[in-house]
């Protein structure tokens, strides 16, 4: 055997020994959340500037209709769509009169970046831009709580 074939042959007995032990825990949701949160910044939003209140609320329907309407609804009802139901998600209505985050655009931009440790992603790190974001919490308290806040 040549010299720096054995030395060669241990270090990969090695690396496959260890490969074997190695098993992957992905990250828990609630330190999920804690991580994101530790990213967020109101800054995110401070040079986000929109056309019309329309080209906002186009673009924000189109968010909600991609990422939010499977677990919250048509309508922001919460409950149990099938989606959620599938997962055991329980997931609340947008449009009720006492939701914590729905009178507070700027809470609402960060529940949804940062999302929730019952079952919301965490869509500012999981690809929803911060102007898609602004769009939804926009879109959000504007088109779909305007009877809830009295407009």
């Amino acid at each position: 055997m040549r010299p720096g074939t054995a030395v060669l042959a241990l270090g990969l007995a090695a690396l496959a020994a260890g490969c074997e032990k190695h098993e992957f825990e992905p990250p828990s949701r609630a330190a999920q959340v804690a991580q994101a949160d530790s990213l967020y910044s109101p800054a995110l939003f401070d040079s986000i500037a929109w056309p019309s209140d329309s080209a906002r609320a186009f673009e924000g329907n189109n968010v909600y209709a991609t990422y939010c309407r499977k677990c919250h609804g048509q309508l922001g009802e919460g409950g149990s769509t099938p989606y959620a139901a599938g997962y055991g998600l329980e997931v609340p209505s947008l449009v009720r009169a006492d939701w914590p985050e729905g009178n507070d655009p700027e809470a609402l931009r960060h529940r949804i970046f940062t999302g929730h440790p019952a079952g919301m992603p965490t869509w500012g790190v999981a690809g929803i831009s911060p102007r898609e974001i602004d769009a939804v919490a926009w879109y959000i308290v504007n088109d779909l709580r305007p009877e809830v806040l009295g407009r």
